[in-house]
């Protein structure tokens, strides 16, 4: 669809909102976290993924209603800059930028990786041909994307599906064993990492202004999600650790791929590794399109070079924020291909990320009745409250817990932050151009 005056287009419903949050949670997390999380707390992840699931409820309501009151494209950027400084929206976005080019590095290898288990492939040379296909389907419009989402998501489905009917039946409780046996701490030390879980289900919210009737279709979109998410990552991880108990998860490249092994034999191999090749897929489109709205904002509001807030005349796109994220995309060959550094690195600006926005929340709940009256969600500003402020200490203390796993990413996100303040007294602070909601 042609833009309207450089104006981006509502092109997304319900459905699309689901797939977007699920497709970008339920994707390569499934087929990677399995093995870190068993050699660090063996059965213990199953406990760890129940603690999980809590603080992205939290985060999940503060964003279905800042969503409803306030639909925003490149949301996590706008909201933080609105309703608490522009300088706090300006250095979630940055730090962002960090997150975003490890998640897709990390979909990209994961899925070179699997391939290769079928025919050898060069690693890096590949995954710069998928961040360049998805990236390119960005560039023709937001409901092209967004139609592929939905077809790569219910292949996924179909064939999760496969493995836990298959599989559910030969499951053995003594290799699934007692959650807690390895004691408290290596279950907290897994929790940022099985974040990555659910890592996108609130995405819908950074194309707000590309989806249609906003206010009804995100939060109601958000909580099919987190219901969808929460089911297929239960039962799967479930039958994997009955499968095949922790220790050999924990020593498998490819612990999908060995569990569906036990009960599907040879067919194992087109299945998995078709399934990790789809969802990669689909969560490096969905991460690419809320990775470019993201800097679109930053532009649209003179953070970054206004040149970003262009909207394509034909696809209605944000192509020149779609060309950045590309190249900051690809930047990511270059960092280190351990896991647990790659997943650090993405989850702990996240969780600023959404620390911020459930402190927005929490602000608009208390200071602003015009936009609480406009929430789908018929909450009390006090509950609200509660909820975000709940949310926004959870993500702090998520964040601080991976520091066990591997120190370096901390150093990374660090570096990179003081490298984005010293960006924004040069020359943020002077161009930005915040607009308030209305």
């Amino acid at each position: 669809m042609k833009s309207k005056t450089g104006q981006l287009q509502r092109d997304v419903g319900l459905w699309g909102v689901i797939t977007l949050g699920a497709g970008t949670a339920i994707g390569v997390s499934i087929f990677s976290i399995l093995q870190p999380t068993a050699e660090v707390a063996g059965s213990g992840l199953l406990a760890a993924i129940v603690i999980a699931v809590v603080p992205m409820i939290l985060f999940a309501i503060s964003y279905a209603y800042l969503a409803s009151v306030d639909p925003v494209s490149g949301a996590s950027y706008e909201w933080p800059s609105r309703y608490i400084h522009p300088s706090v929206g300006f250095l979630i976005a940055w730090m962002r930028i960090i997150s975003n080019v490890g998640a897709i590095t990390i979909l990209a290898q994961v899925m070179v990786s699997y391939l290769g288990m079928i025919v050898p492939i060069p690693l890096k040379p590949a995954m710069a041909v998928a961040i360049t296909l998805v990236f390119g389907l960005n560039f023709f419009g937001v409901s092209v994307a967004a139609r592929a989402q939905s077809i790569l998501m219910l292949v996924l489905l179909a064939v999760l599906a496969i493995f836990v009917v298959s599989g559910i039946g030969s499951v053995n409780l003594a290799r699934v064993g007692n959650p807690l046996a390895g004691g408290v701490l290596p279950v907290l030390a897994v929790v940022p990492l099985l974040i990555s879980l659910f890592l996108g289900i609130e995405s819908a919210v950074e194309i707000g202004e590309e989806v249609r009737n906003p206010g009804r279709n995100i939060p109601l979109g958000i909580a099919l999600a987190c219901l969808l998410a929460a089911v297929v990552y239960g039962l799967v991880a479930f039958t994997a650790l009955g499968l095949l108990g922790a220790p050999a998860l924990g020593a498998s490249k490819a612990p999908l791929l060995d569990a569906a092994r036990v009960t599907l034999g040879s067919f194992a191999v087109p299945l998995i590794v078709g399934a990790a090749t789809v969802s990669i897929l689909k969560s490096m489109n969905a991460a690419a399109m809320v990775f470019s709205r993201s800097l679109f904002a930053m532009g649209r509001d003179g953070a970054l070079p206004t040149v970003f807030s262009a909207v394509h005349p034909r696809f209605a796109t944000p192509h020149m924020a779609i060309l950045l994220g590309y190249i900051c995309a690809m930047s990511g060959l270059l960092l280190p291909e351990s896991l647990i550094f790659l997943l650090l690195a993405v989850n702990v600006p996240t969780m600023i990320k959404y620390m911020a926005c459930s402190l927005c929340a929490a602000r608009v709940a208390r200071e602003r009745p015009d936009l609480h009256a406009r929430s789908s969600l018929r909450f009390s500003p006090a509950l609200v409250q509660a909820i975000s402020l709940a949310g926004a200490l959870a993500a702090l203390s998520i964040a601080t817990f991976g520091i066990e796993a591997d120190a370096r990413p901390y150093l990374l996100v660090g570096g990179w932050f003081l490298i984005g303040l010293a960006y924004w007294f040069v020359r943020g602070r002077r161009h930005v151009n915040v607009v308030p909601a209305a």
